[in-house]
């Protein structure tokens, strides 16, 4: 008979055994719940960063869309140092733009906007922002500053890179942009009314048919005949549909 120490001994360490052998379980169960609680937490994160990038952009262009361009500006005029040259917002309107998204229908009309969002993006600096605000109607937010000449080679470089003729499956179109620009903070100390204003001089372009033009009249006048020199249209008198050779021809 084996002595009764040796056996308490021995039962002692089958306990001990059974005890590690019950804890490292339990720690093979907390960290396989650890490691779906972090997956799990992991996905979470990744469906609200995609659903916050949803709500910031555009479906049809990835563009950022009208609220998050508004969301920047705000940010980028709380920051504005006194001593810098303003920031600038231009507000872009396609002229003629309906009559090619009912002649050929909105799969062409969404093309043609596509490559309008992929021309503008390519043409401003990579510190800039485009933003597609809806409908035909873009707008880009200068944040580094620029001065006027510096401003209107930018407008007349997206005047030249949206108008240049476009091909959708074998059909040449084009349009021409109408460009608003306005400074902060000679012409708005709240993003709200920055925008308000680059759309207002926008209709300005359009309704003079000029490119592009300042919120200010004396530097619009001055500024906005420069844009035609050198653009890939005949005139800068505007556009027409010819569906004898389907083409918008420039009139």
């Amino acid at each position: 008979m084996p002595a009764p120490a040796a056996v308490m001994s021995h039962m002692a360490r089958d306990r001990r055994d059974a005890r590690i052998a019950e804890l490292l379980a339990s720690l093979e169960r907390a960290q396989a719940d650890l490691a779906r609680a972090r997956a799990e937490l992991a996905g979470t994160r990744n469906e609200v960063s995609s659903a916050r990038h949803q709500a910031l952009h555009d479906d049809l262009t990835r563009l950022p869309n009208g609220r998050f361009f508004r969301q920047r500006l705000d940010h980028v005029m709380a920051h504005v140092r006194p001593d810098h040259a303003p920031l600038a917002v231009l507000y872009l309107d396609l002229d003629r733009f309906k009559p090619i998204n009912d002649a050929y229908g909105h799969e062409a009309g969404d093309e043609l906007l596509r490559i309008v969002a992929a021309r503008l993006s390519r043409a401003v600096r990579s510190e800039d922002m485009v933003s597609r605000l809806g409908g035909d109607e873009f707008a880009c937010l200068l944040s580094d500053p620029l001065d006027r000449p510096a401003l209107c080679r930018m407008a007349t470089k997206l005047f030249r890179a949206v108008s240049a003729p476009v091909d959708i499956d074998g059909l040449e179109v084009s349009v021409n942009p109408s460009i608003g620009i306005a400074l902060c903070p000679e012409d708005g100390v709240t993003g709200e009314e920055l925008l308000k204003n680059a759309d207002a001089a926008m209709y300005h372009a359009k309704r003079d048919r000029s490119g592009y033009a300042f919120v200010n009249r004396r530097f619009r006048q001055r500024d906005q005949r420069a844009v035609f020199d050198g653009v890939p249209t005949r005139s800068g008198r505007g556009a027409s549909l010819d569906q004898s050779d389907n083409r918008l021809m420039a009139i």
